[in-house]
């Protein structure tokens, strides 16, 4: 029998059963959902339990660390553990997705708009000889991405630098990656509902950096016939393919991301190649719904002990 949701949703019901869609796409504030206003928003899609581990386990466990404004959850799939603010923003799926879709045969990396170093350390474990560099605007991210990759015995292959990517020439040299990857801001700038919490509206609407800004450098720092991969917000896709046209970029595999395979995308992943030419090759969509990922939200990221 399918589970029954209340039949009005307050707000503090629906912080009890979020929306998985809006969820995944990280737009659901304190008190009301930006993105999916109807009382039936969540009936049609994971039951309870599932939305409750969407929502929660990967992310959502707010009690700090004794005398701290920080959470220590677990990646267990990886080994790490990850120290992220309490309040502010805080890593979801993306992240994790861009990591399974990333190549994994590279020597160098780097990682635009690090955050709390998510990508850069989870790329450390998939690729054990690449040498990582996490650049972060943010300086709060900045040092909890620092302290992360010290906590994780990385610090000899992560680096982390406090910058805006428009600085990067003066701590980079061009051309001096692999692979260069991006979980970049999904708004344009003043499109959507800003965050009240410090730190999530730098990470989810451009501000100092476009789109274009990410592909610029993206392009920049990465060697000849090297990949650039991205996350974003399909409304975006358009704007990106054409923005890659300009730059002579090259894309050749993209895969959409749903909620669930009955409803639109979330989320797509992309991959370009810098000065060659490719066939583009449309992955199967992921589903999160029965997936491995799903698995990986109820079971992957726990609370350190």
């Amino acid at each position: 029998m399918q589970e029954q949701l209340p039949r009005e949703m307050s707000s503090t019901d629906h912080k009890k059963h979020p929306c998985p869609d809006c969820t995944f796409c990280q737009w659901c504030s304190d008190d009301r959902c930006a993105l999916c206003l109807r009382k039936d928003c969540c009936k049609k899609k994971l039951s309870i339990a599932e939305q409750i581990a969407l929502y929660d386990e990967i992310n959502r466990d707010k009690t700090p660390a004794p005398g701290t404004d920080e959470t220590v959850d677990n990646l267990s799939e990886y080994g790490l553990k990850i120290i992220q603010p309490l309040s502010g923003y805080r890593f979801s799926l993306d992240p994790l997705l861009l990591c399974d879709f990333a190549p994994t045969d590279r020597n160098s990396i780097l990682d635009l708009g690090c955050g709390c170093g998510i990508i850069s350390l989870v790329m450390a474990k998939k690729c054990p000889g690449a040498a990582i560099t996490g650049v972060e605007l943010q300086k709060e991210m900045a040092g909890i991405a620092l302290r992360n990759s010290a906590d994780n015995r990385l610090s000899s292959r992560v680096r982390i630098i406090e910058s805006d990517i428009l600085d990067l020439r003066r701590h980079l040299a061009s051309e001096g990656f692999d692979l260069v990857m991006a979980n970049p801001p999904y708004r344009r700038q003043g499109e959507g509902r800003i965050s009240p919490k410090a730190g999530r509206d730098l990470a989810r609407h451009e501000s100092s950096a476009t789109l274009h800004d990410f592909m610029t450098i993206a392009k920049r720092m990465t060697k000849p016939g090297a990949s650039i991969c991205f996350i974003c917000h399909p409304e975006r896709l358009t704007e990106m393919l054409y923005l890659a046209t300009g730059l002579k970029l090259s894309p050749i595999r993209l895969q959409m991301v749903h909620g669930d395979c009955t409803l639109p995308a979330r989320m797509f992943l992309i991959e370009f190649l810098k000065g060659k030419n490719g066939t583009l090759a449309v992955l199967p969509q992921i589903s999160i719904k029965g997936s491995v990922y799903g698995e990986r939200q109820q079971g992957g990221m726990k609370k350190a002990r």
